[in-house]
């Protein structure tokens, strides 16, 4: 438990990455920790879609106005997909999967960042999902939910001190 807990301790988001690619073996080891994602009823509706083409990861840098242009500059981006048709807590299976990622990466030494797709705007005609669907050639029953920016730190990010953690929204009853 308390390794456990000095990663929660250690983990930011990274948004600035190294020139760097990241190797297979933590690519699968990223992949298999996703896979290992608790599921609602163990439908598990995810599909990743491991992203390491440099012209692809800035096509997908251009999801959305605001939020993913640093996406452009990681080796590694992971979209984190559903298939809607499987489950009716998609969101909540697909939020999961992300969230092992990104502890999965700091548990490596990696750094990472989600980019949040699920209801946001590409631009006045499309929504984010709409843009990195056609752009993955996705078919119509799976839903973006994300993008996992993977990749070495530029620098290294202290974690949130404890002083500074919400402890008035714990309510003992």
């Amino acid at each position: 438990m308390d390794n456990f807990l000095e990663l929660l301790r250690s983990r930011r988001s990274i948004r600035r990455f190294q020139n760097r690619p990241v190797e297979k073996e933590k690519i699968d080891i990223l992949m298999e920790a996703a896979l290992r994602s608790p599921s609602s009823r163990g439908f598990n509706p995810w599909e990743f879609f491991v992203v390491t083409d440099p012209e692809i990861i800035v096509q997908l840098s251009m999801a959305k106005p605001h939020g993913a242009s640093f996406l452009k500059h990681a080796p590694l981006a992971v979209v984190v997909c559903v298939d809607t048709e499987k489950s009716d807590v998609w969101v909540e299976d697909a939020a999961i999967a992300s969230i092992i990622l990104h502890l999965a990466a700091t548990d490596l030494g990696l750094g990472s960042c989600w980019v949040q797709i699920r209801m946001r705007e590409h631009d006045a005609d499309r929504s984010a999902q709409e843009y990195v669907s056609g752009l993955l050639g996705l078919s119509k029953n799976l839903a973006v939910l994300s993008i996992v920016a993977i990749g070495y730190a530029v620098e290294k990010k202290s974690g949130h001190p404890a002083s500074s953690l919400l402890y008035e929204k714990v309510r003992n009853l």
